[in-house]
């Protein structure tokens, strides 16, 4: 069968274009395989990444039609697959699928589909991603861990690298200060680790404002995209819960949002938005500034009949209630 390959070319700080490819390819081909081919037998000036080819480095990651995944692990034919409605409607025009292929997102690109890839590493190096030096220090013999230990490693021990999370994740798109799914992931490897000693200034760490775990939007394009199946939203998601554990409401706004919604929820089955904003905002009036900040919101809302003046429990608010609680005392009887 023909595919045509619509390639991203591009050089670094320069606008990019698209050039096309036309290739005779079997379905169980790989799109490494194909832009190797294309380097190959077409042209020789088309740059990429790669090693080897098995799943194993995370070298050639790049969004194929869309998305972040490595050219290794899929095959034209799943990508056909996928897109099937979409290439049905253009081969009303043209009998030939397009397979759309471009280089990473968040990072600069250095040429077609290679990416600069030093915030990436430079992001993971500031959650310190290794056992502490202190905790190390193991005299005579091997640090062993138990199987059970080891389990609660296991997802984030399968992270390669790839980029593929960092490629896609929304918060960094709108905030270059936070670190990443793939650094929390690795950071809440450290957490659970149990030959680091130093847990509590890391939980610290990684409490910093947007530059931690509460900087991630749970838009869950990092799970999606993970080939490795580490699941980065879901590490931050337990990083979060460590962090609820062990601070008050007081503490902060990002440990006193998670902390209210529960509470409301509780109370009415919903969320009072009248007390969620005095409460998180205001630090329960404790916070003059914070109340300041959101009084012309709150004036503007007044004055357009969308600001609430009562609230009424949900119907529900007993069921929502014992389904809380219920979670609440599962999670304590697994601790």
């Amino acid at each position: 069968m023909q595919v045509n390959f619509q390639v991203i070319r591009q050089n670094q700080n320069t606008s990019p274009t698209v050039q096309t490819y036309l290739l005779d390819v079997e379905e169980g081909n790989t799109i490494l395989d194909c832009l190797n081919r294309i380097k190959w037998e077409q042209d020789g000036t088309l740059a990429f990444r790669k090693n080897c080819r098995n799943t194993i480095c995370g070298s050639c990651a790049m969004r194929i039609n869309g998305r972040s995944a490595l050219a290794c692990k899929e095959n034209i034919g799943s990508e056909i697959a996928r897109f099937a409605s979409l290439v049905s409607s253009v081969n009303q025009a043209n009998s030939i699928p397009e397979i759309a292929i471009a280089p990473l997102g968040n990072m600069p690109v250095l040429k077609d589909l290679i990416v600069d890839m030093k915030g990436f590493w430079n992001s993971l190096e500031t959650v310190s991603p290794y056992v502490s030096t202190a905790a190390r220090k193991v005299p005579l013999r091997e640090f062993l861990q138990t199987p059970e230990e080891r389990q609660q490693l296991e997802e984030t021990g399968n992270c390669i690298m790839c980029g593929a999370c960092y490629s896609e994740c929304n918060a960094l798109e709108v905030n270059p200060d936070f670190v990443g799914p793939h650094a929390l992931a690795k950071a809440y490897r450290m957490v659970e680790d149990k030959r680091d000693n130093e847990k509590q200034s890391r939980l610290e760490q990684y409490n910093e404002g947007t530059k931690g775990v509460w900087g991630c939007t749970r838009c869950y394009y990092c799970n999606s995209v993970c080939p490795m199946g580490v699941a980065p939203l879901d590490q931050i998601s337990k990083i979060k819960q460590s962090l609820l554990e062990t601070k008050q409401a007081s503490d902060s706004r990002s440990i006193r949002h998670r902390k209210v919604l529960i509470e409301l929820v509780k109370e009415g089955g919903w969320i009072d938005e009248r007390q969620f904003g005095l409460q998180v905002i205001g630090n329960y009036f404790k916070d003059i500034k914070g109340l300041l900040s959101i009084a012309p919101l709150g004036l503007k809302m007044m004055a357009r009949g969308k600001f609430p003046l009562t609230f009424e429990p949900s119907q529900g608010t007993m069921q929502v209630r014992s389904l809380i609680e219920a979670v609440e005392r599962e999670k304590v009887n697994k601790d």
